[in-house]
């Protein structure tokens, strides 16, 4: 089974300790501090629309895409609810090709690390750049490989609702550096006293900061910050999460 599809109808529940609007208010702080303010916004990996619909809502002209039919038509539902008219796109990251050009593309929640082949991060930062107009901006977050070693390491972890359960047994793989997430769900039907059981493997890939600047470097974006998580200090050593805000190089 492909990541989040059976996770897509109970991904906002066991997600609820993130802090979404925090960090909407984040990216806008970004923007202030680079004195701009994009018009245009891709949310790439956008999921059930947790980032998406805010900034719609703020008015900003933004469009979602990501891998998953399930966590999109999740996503298209909300929105919907709320009024909006968000235009989203199932598409993979590596091979995005959408109709026009932005002025910033996102890509949240450590959906970068998802790309764990040879090259995929190559693709997917050369996809954002065709789609950015001259001097956009890439903001990006990503999963550390501290994270993954120290903090989640080979530990099982289990949250439950009234309606859901799921158990996640971790493990990282130190040569390839690919973080293995198996979760195991178990959904209850609507309407019934029975649960649908539904596994799932997720996998991460650890990504060095060498590797992921000299791959903004060959695809011509400046890196212009790095930030601990959604803060404004310098990444550390055990940054659990890693902010990145890059800007196209303009072409001479």
């Amino acid at each position: 089974m492909d990541a989040y599809e059976g996770f897509a109808s109970v991904y906002d529940v066991f997600m609820d300790e993130v802090d979404y609007p925090a960090w909407v208010q984040y990216i806008k702080d970004t923007w202030k501090n680079l004195n701009t303010m994009p018009q245009s916004v891709v949310d790439l990996g956008c999921g059930t629309g947790n980032i998406t619909i805010p900034l719609a809502k703020a008015g900003y002209g933004v469009v979602g895409v990501d891998i998953s039919e399930e966590m999109l038509a999740e996503a298209q539902r909300k929105a919907m609810a709320e009024g909006l008219s968000i235009p989203f796109f199932c598409q993979d990251m590596v091979e995005m090709e959408l109709p026009y050009q932005v002025d910033c593309v996102l890509s949240l929640c450590d959906s970068l690390n998802y790309l764990t082949e040879d090259g995929e991060l190559s693709a997917a930062f050369s996809a954002v750049k065709e789609h950015l107009n001259p001097k956009g901006l890439f903001l990006f977050d990503m999963n550390t490989k501290y994270k993954f070693q120290e903090v989640f390491g080979d530990k099982t972890y289990a949250a439950m609702t009234e309606d859901a359960a799921y158990f996640w047994e971790n493990s990282f793989d130190e040569e390839d550096q690919i973080n293995e997430y198996y979760v195991s769900f178990f959904i209850r039907q609507k309407n019934k006293e029975t649960y649908e059981r539904v596994e799932e493997y997720h996998y991460e890939r650890a990504y060095s900061l060498d590797e992921v600047k000299t791959c903004l470097d060959e695809h011509g974006f400046s890196l212009l910050n790095i930030y601990d998580g959604y803060s404004f200090e310098r990444a550390k050593e055990d940054s659990h999460r890693y902010f990145f805000v890059a800007q196209l190089k303009e072409e001479n």
